[in-house]
């Protein structure tokens, strides 16, 4: 026996998630449940089974669940020293390692270019210039539009003509000519070595499904664990299935109520299909809550429930039968057959509660107020202000809470929206290093030489149509110069026999040291804080050289980069404690004590833009039960009677606006409904004198 301790602290239905066997597991976990916790012993018990740490993988959705769980794992199991054999990551990552090693038999080269969203749309970009679709004639996608339009398609496995009609309907009568592009982009693609984000999955399915290639890529691992399944899409959940074809081994681990990236491509109904494709599977649920008081769980499981009553039972719930069939069994409960979703209720580990409110405002700037008046309140009361979140529906929702809150001094940071800090510079470095990987990466020319003085992207093409024979041949560039505007000539020349001699360097280190050197002018001319972005260029270098392999390195850093970069910092906050604004897409998989929900009419949750469909109001019910299981012990709804036309006018233009629809007579009796205090009335001033007479007689003579 290892020095385990996996097991401590777990309860019966936890425990035998854990411990169950071979055999393919589905397990619904509920929010607040310890889904994390319970995967990370179950990995640590796969270990002290006798699983080698290289033969297990965990699959996940950010780099640092994997990483997390993985080194936890190892510690509860008592082998620290094997954490780095354990395999794991993302989708995209995992499909990227093994496609170093595999992808040949696909066609794809180990130095292949790996494209992040923004290369991907000055690709496109690239290709509506060819294809004469950049013109101002009649409106016609942009390019980011159209990589969306394309990874729509390859994520879903919908055809062209479906997605337009559903998704992008004022596209519809492009078809042709996006279809063209679709077909010009994967061209393009193949002829560089270069792949995107969704062709990481498509080769590793295609490898996975190769007759001779296949089995031996699925028989590395012994067994296969997926956090977060209901959000897999159509080629990840087909990636699943080959690496466990008979389901052996395979643990599936996820909530169909909390699947609300379908804007990705996500489906939930992917979890359903996976569960039944394997007639031993087992499923287990969690639905002790160690999170949230009973009040905000009643709320929750009402929620719960009216997404499983709601119009369209696939649009809705689409794991509503998981039990039906044989060898399925039900909960830690030992109740077999619970199998609709709508019956995973969320019990409260913690006693007590008060209930949620729901606060009736007159109109957005009351609301505004209201959420503050209570902030403030709850703080008053020992609840500190960064325990407290305000969570929207779209980031722009919170303009006037925004305003209350600077108004009144209380300090907010807010998240989701917008990166309003890009690291522009690590995009050009990685462009640079791209080049000594693979020349024939036109992307990351396009980048580089538009960091020139004069270039843009005009000039660029230009240069890149002359270098088009022999990219990335120092010798032959006299012509590209050419092409370059004469402010830029000698730069140009510079970078060309740059990365020349770059090329020459006997290890990657050496090679990415002489790229800073190279990029250092260019940077301090385009950025006016030069020098604090070059130092993050050369700790990127350290970085880049620990690595040891400048493939893999820039393949990680563009599935994983940095939001923001290293640039001094800005006047010092000095207050520790803040209220947390977020969307509510960034606040998944966090908590707070105090959790205020505004802007709960229709319209704006649920958002105008999903109401048209079954299957886009459920993702916006889920949307809403997310919001609702943030809270640990007090939730607090507010729904305006008003709200203005226009969010920037100064006019007094508005609607009545209907409480949003999710507030059902079953949910109001979980609820305590207050209405703020009007504002006391004026005083009447006693003016001197005797009553003012209005004469208009004059008007009618």
């Amino acid at each position: 026996m290892f020095d385990a301790g996996w097991d401590a602290g777990l309860d019966d239905e936890q425990l035998a998630v854990v411990t169950h066997g071979e055999g393919p597991l589905v397990v619904l976990a509920g929010a607040g449940t310890g889904k994390t916790r319970v995967l990370t012993a179950r990995v640590a018990h796969l270990l002290e089974r006798g699983v080698a740490p290289e033969r297990l993988l965990l699959l996940t959705f950010t780099r640092r669940a994997a990483d997390d769980m993985l080194g936890r794992a190892a510690r509860l199991a008592g082998r620290r020293h094997d954490a780095e054999r354990l395999q794991g990551g993302t989708f995209h990552a995992v499909a990227q390692r093994l496609l170093a090693t595999s992808g040949e038999v696909v066609g794809l080269a180990r130095h292949a270019s790996v494209l992040d969203p923004e290369d991907a749309a000055d690709v496109m970009d690239l290709l509506r210039d060819e294809h004469g679709l950049a013109g101002t004639e009649r409106r016609f996608p942009r390019a980011a539009t159209l990589v969306d339009i394309y990874s729509r398609c390859v994520d879903t496995r919908r055809p062209l003509a479906e997605v337009l009609a559903v998704d992008f309907p004022w596209c519809h009568e492009h078809q042709p000519a996006i279809a063209e592009l679709c077909r010009a982009y994967v061209a393009h693609k193949r002829a560089r070595q270069q792949v995107d984000f969704g062709d990481l999955l498509l080769f590793w399915h295609a490898a996975l499904v190769h007759p001779e290639v296949g089995p031996a890529l699925a028989g590395r691992f012994d067994a296969v664990l997926v956090d977060e399944a209901q959000d897999v899409n159509a080629v990840q959940a087909d990636i699943v299935r080959a690496l466990r074809p008979d389901g052996r081994g395979l643990t599936l681990v996820g909530d169909d109520a909390q699947a609300i990236y379908g804007f990705r491509g996500a489906d939930a109904r992917h979890l359903h299909q996976l569960a039944t494709a394997f007639p031993d599977v087992t499923v287990l649920r969690l639905e002790r809550n160690f999170r949230s008081l009973q009040p905000v769980l009643d709320v929750a499981n009402q929620v719960r429930a009216d997404l499983d009553a709601g119009p369209g039972r696939t649009g809705g719930n689409p794991s509503a039968d998981l039990d039906a069939g044989p060898g399925r069994t039900g909960g830690g409960n030992g109740a077999p057959g619970r199998g609709a979703i709508g019956s995973l209720v969320l019990r409260a580990d913690r006693p007590g509660g008060r209930r949620p409110q729901l606060v009736r405002c007159h109109d957005a700037a009351g609301e505004a107020r209201a959420v503050v008046d209570r902030i403030l309140d709850a703080h008053q009361r020992g609840t500190a202000l960064r325990d407290q979140a305000v969570l929207v529906r779209a980031a722009h929702h919170s303009d006037l809470i925004e305003l209350e809150l600077s108004a009144r001094g209380v300090p907010y940071r807010k998240y989701g929206g917008l990166r309003f800090v890009e690291a522009a510079h690590v995009k050009d470095f990685v462009a640079a290093a791209r080049l000594l990987d693979n020349p024939a990466d036109d992307v990351a020319w396009f980048r580089l030489l538009r960091l020139h003085h004069g270039v843009g992207p005009a000039r660029a093409k230009a240069v890149l149509g002359a270098l088009a024979p022999r990219r990335g041949d120092g010798g032959d560039s006299a012509e590209a110069v050419a092409a370059a505007p004469a402010s830029a000539r000698v730069a140009l020349a510079a970078t060309f026999a740059a990365l020349d001699a770059a090329r020459q360097l006997p290890d990657p280190a050496a090679q990415l040291g002489a790229l800073v050197e190279l990029l250092g002018p260019l940077v301090a001319d385009r950025y006016r804080d030069g020098a604090a972005r070059l130092a993050d260029l050369r700790r990127l270098h350290e970085a880049a050289a620990a690595h040891g392999d400048l493939h893999d390195w820039l393949a990680a850093v563009t599935l994983d980069p940095p939001a923001s970069c290293g640039l001094p910092a800005g006047p010092p906050q000095l207050d520790d404690d803040f209220v947390v604004l977020s969307t509510v897409h960034s606040a998944k998989g966090l908590e707070w004590a105090a959790v205020h929900l505004p802007h709960l009419v229709d319209g704006a949750f649920p958002s105008d833009m999903a109401v048209g469909s079954t299957a886009g109001l459920a993702e916006e019910r889920r949307l809403f039960y997310v919001a609702v299981t943030r809270a640990r012990d007090q939730l607090t709804l507010y729904t305006p009677l008003r709200m203005p036309h226009r969010r920037h006018a100064g006019d007094d233009r508005h609607s009545l606006a209907p409480a949003s629809r999710f507030l059902d007579a079953e949910l109001m009796a979980l609820v305590e409904v207050q209405h703020p205090p009007p504002r006391p009335p004026a005083e009447p001033a006693a003016l001197p004198g005797g009553p003012v007479a209005v004469d208009l007689d004059h008007l009618w003579r």
